[in-house]
């Protein structure tokens, strides 16, 4: 059965980028205790650990309402592409979900939108989610740019066997990320309902359940108005994760 947008369920998503030794994992385990406390108004909840700690946080999270994704995968099953994790090793460490085309990840390592499908596509081939980011630049957006970006990089970054089920998209403004700056409620709101448009457009009635997170200096005191905002599905949160505090408060906003 498709998901209605009524019927789609939250997902706060912590990308802890790399971040993280295993004392970290303390921080983790008290959001992980807190959830059950929330009740049935409480989304679904994921980090997103350094690749060291995924396996950790997997094990420590088994049996809980905490989900554990990875940052970054190989377009390869396996094979000679040293330093690199492919889906399938996510997937053996306790992952159910990755990160892929993350704004960093485009702009430090050149990764273009083909690069960011295949990713995508390996992710769902190895029986993970696939969290695609997209988003533009501060000159983009000055330039009137922000539709034609957004509406670009979901062209070329979402493979067809993208569902409800295997696939995330996540809205990040790259002027946003890290800078303490957010779009205001109204654009963001512009934006996720023309990459729903997008979604529907090209995936019919799957394209009405797949998840749309925002993205960009998410923090407690600027989640309720943009976790509450239409076609806003949840968020995939930076710096604001680090700290079990902070990244319950972000979770609190559905409460």
């Amino acid at each position: 059965m498709t998901e209605t947008l009524s019927e789609i369920r939250p997902l706060v998503a912590g990308n802890w980028k790399m971040n993280g030794l295993s004392a970290a994992l303390g921080e983790s385990a008290e959001v992980r205790d807190a959830l059950p406390a929330l009740g049935k108004s409480a989304p679904d909840v994921m980090i997103c650990p350094p690749a060291t700690l995924v396996a950790q946080l997997a094990a420590a999270s088994k049996g809980s309402a905490l989900a554990v994704g990875g940052q970054d995968c190989h377009a390869a099953a396996s094979g000679a592409h040293t330093g690199d994790i492919s889906a399938e090793m996510l997937k053996d460490a306790g992952a159910t979900a990755v990160i892929v085309g993350h704004s960093e990840r485009r702009a430090d390592h050149g990764e273009l939108d083909r690069i960011v499908k295949a990713k995508a596509a390996a992710a769902h081939r190895a029986g993970l989610t696939a969290i695609v980011c997209i988003g533009e630049t501060k000159g983009e957006r000055l330039a009137d740019l922000t539709l034609n970006v957004v509406n670009r990089q979901l062209a070329a970054s979402l493979p067809d066997t993208a569902t409800a089920h295997n696939t995330v998209v996540a809205y990040e403004p790259i002027w946003a990320i890290g800078t303490g700056l957010t779009p205001e409620a109204k654009d963001v709101a512009e934006i996720h309902a023309a990459i729903r448009k997008n979604l529907e457009s090209r995936f019919g009635p799957a394209g009405k359940g797949i998840r749309i997170l925002y993205g960009g200096s998410v923090k407690p005191t600027n989640a309720r108005e943009l976790l509450s905002l239409p076609n806003v599905n949840g968020a995939l949160v930076g710096g604001a994760s680090l700290k079990a505090v902070d990244f319950l408060a972000i979770i609190r906003a559905y409460g």
